[in-house]
């Protein structure tokens, strides 16, 4: 069952292997370029149990939004010592996830918030007993509906290493990370039933961290999320080209922090966490699955840059959530644009901000530092960065 499948050669030299761990998920391994890794992969071999029944989420009548209920999420690894490392490679005594050796691996999160709709591939997921019927479905308003909470959760290992972040690894191996981002979408966005791909990296205890390992995740969600609906409603009360007009507002303005030939970093001019900073390309794409080779080449340093300059801030890291926004799988694809979202609660060295009532209850925001103070001090921190 999990034998691994013939690679497959990606961009800017980077090589995928195919295969699955012992309970029928999917393992992906993507080798840097110039990898000293060999061609061949363990097999997975750990007696595990069946994968657990996809969540089920219901829809709250007063906002639309549907909420997924995964108890399965109970069981995960809570900060386990380096020599139990769930996302590092196996050994006689560390039954990981992953049997071999690797530069970056993605693979089917054990206990995902949202699960296969069918027993696909391998026919080892059970079957969704009554999944979302396209977005009209989803959309319509109505007290006490449930669906399963189709869709798929993975995990992206950036490095075999205990401990670290995306911003503490090469460029050649921000690159191979991209390129999986790139890969993952493109796959992600052609399962049935998925609306939105969202890759992301959770960094620090303080955003809620269970493993220091450094690693992301991408959701693959059976729905459009809120923030997105709502940026499409904004895009209808103006226009199409709302993103692009965004980007050459903020260019031409104070709040850049970092620029390229592809991309700009800028502190948004509304900015509602005490480190926030965006980051888009200068033409239009929808996704990852979308960039050209010289956009993600460019990327892979530039990103670096960013993160390590948001780690000079202080003397110790910064926690962070990384969210890369995509555009729906099926709708809005002609006008949302990709695009980064970094955001810290850090407002001091030794300060966090709280969601308190205004933010938490209510959703009305209260900034703590004027975007251009934070965009300034954000550039001279990555002014000084060196990769």
């Amino acid at each position: 069952m999990n034998t691994p499948s013939e690679p497959t050669t990606l961009g800017a030299g980077v090589v995928r292997h195919d295969t699955t761990l012992a309970d029928g998920r999917d393992l992906f391994y993507y080798d840097d370029p110039g990898t000293a890794l060999g061609a061949e992969r363990a097999i997975d071999a750990r007696p595990l149990d069946p994968r657990p029944e996809t969540a089920t989420m219901r829809q709250d009548i007063l906002t639309g939004d549907w909420i997924s209920i995964a108890a399965a999420r109970q069981n995960r690894a809570f900060l386990p010592p380096a020599e139990l490392d769930p996302l590092a490679p196996q050994t006689p005594t560390n039954p990981s996830e992953i049997p071999s050796r690797y530069d970056v691996a993605v693979f089917e999160n054990r206990s995902p918030s949202f699960g296969p709709a069918l027993a696909e591939a391998h026919g080892t997921a059970p079957e969704a007993s009554n999944p979302p019927r396209g977005l009209d479905d989803l959309e319509a308003p109505g007290l006490g509906r449930v669906r399963t909470s189709v869709g798929r959760c993975e995990v992206v290992c950036f490095s075999p290493e205990h401990t670290g972040s995306f911003g503490t690894q090469t460029v050649t191996r921000a690159r191979t990370v991209i390129e999986a981002w790139a890969d993952r979408t493109a796959a992600l966005s052609a399962l049935p039933g998925v609306q939105q791909v969202f890759p992301f990296e959770n960094r620090g205890e303080a955003i809620g961290v269970t493993l220091p390992h450094p690693h992301g995740q991408i959701y693959a969600y059976p729905y459009v999320t809120p923030r997105t609906r709502r940026l499409l409603e904004n895009i209808d009360l103006t226009s199409p080209d709302l993103l692009a007009r965004v980007l050459e507002f903020e260019q031409t303005g104070p709040r850049v922090v970092l620029a390229g030939d592809h991309f700009t970093a800028y502190v948004p001019f509304a900015a509602r966490w005490p480190i926030e900073v965006h980051l888009m390309p200068h033409r239009h794409v929808a996704d990852f699955a979308e960039t050209t080779d010289a956009e993600r080449d460019e990327l892979a340093a530039l990103y670096l840059r960013l993160l390590r300059g948001i780690d000079a801030l202080y003397e110790t890291p910064t926690p962070y959530i990384a969210a890369w926004h995509q555009a729906p799988v099926h709708v809005g694809r002609d006008s949302v644009r990709l695009r980064l979202e970094i955001t810290s609660p850090r407002r001091a060295a030794d300060k966090l901000k709280f969601l308190a009532g205004s933010e938490a209850a209510m959703g009305a925001w209260i900034g703590d530092i004027p975007p251009e103070d934070a965009a300034a001090r954000l550039r001279d921190a990555v002014e000084g960065v060196q990769l």
